[in-house]
């Protein structure tokens, strides 16, 4: 089971488009880490907010504290770089690999099932995911418990069959304790926080997860 934004795409093409807007490059991280927090502050006061929509609204409040001018134009341009992210290198030669040894492979994001799909198959390798599932369905955003078992019920798998591969330790924390095995994927080689539950693997790309996992 894949995470998908950042874990799978790639999202460093976005400092650009930020700055474009007139906004400082690092924005887009500040962008992203706030809306991921707004979106679990309000599942666990019971919402389930819809990921573009929150992603939208937060993105129009940053722009608008910073002074851009056209703050519509920029959501827009900043909201359709994000449907259109590339994959990581990695990941199309270790899903194949994954995929050619029989392994399961589902993703489940926070965001849109689209958003993966279009990632897919702009990839040439939508053929090689059983599902995508998104947490829309799920009625909670990861990390809760909530949606790793909808994702495990969707596809009728055990909690010991299941890992979660995710390039956040927050995404690893919320699977281990629902049971999952889980991948931390450290590209940037930055050390796990000791106050999240560890992963069982921590790798430093996709393909090194295949070779692993198909050794």
């Amino acid at each position: 089971m894949f995470d998908v934004n950042e874990t799978l795409s790639d999202m460093s093409g976005l400092s650009e488009r930020f700055a474009q807007t007139g906004m400082p490059a690092g924005a887009a991280a500040t962008w992203f880490a706030s809306l991921l927090r707004d979106g679990f502050a309000l599942t666990v006061t019971g919402g389930n907010p819809a990921f573009a929509e929150l992603a939208s609204q937060s993105l129009a409040a940053l722009l608008r504290g910073h002074g851009v001018a056209d703050v519509e134009a920029g959501v827009a341009k900043i909201m359709g770089a994000f449907a259109a992210l590339p994959l990581h290198p990695d990941v199309v030669v270790g899903v194949r690999a994954l995929s050619d040894a029989g392994v399961r492979l589902v993703t489940l994001s926070n965001g849109s099932t689209s958003v993966a799909q279009g990632l897919f198959e702009r990839a040439g390798i939508a053929g090689s995911f059983e599902r995508l599932l998104s947490v829309e369905q799920a009625l909670a955003w990861k990390p809760a418990a909530t949606a790793y078992r909808y994702a495990m019920d969707a596809c009728q798998a055990q909690p010991d069959e299941t890992m979660l591969v995710a390039a956040h330790p927050w995404d690893i924390h919320g699977a281990a304790r629902a049971g999952l095995s889980t991948a931390f994927v450290n590209r940037t080689g930055t050390p796990y926080p000791a106050f999240f539950d560890r992963p069982d693997l921590e790798v430093d790309s996709i393909t090194e997860l295949a070779q692993i996992l198909t050794a």
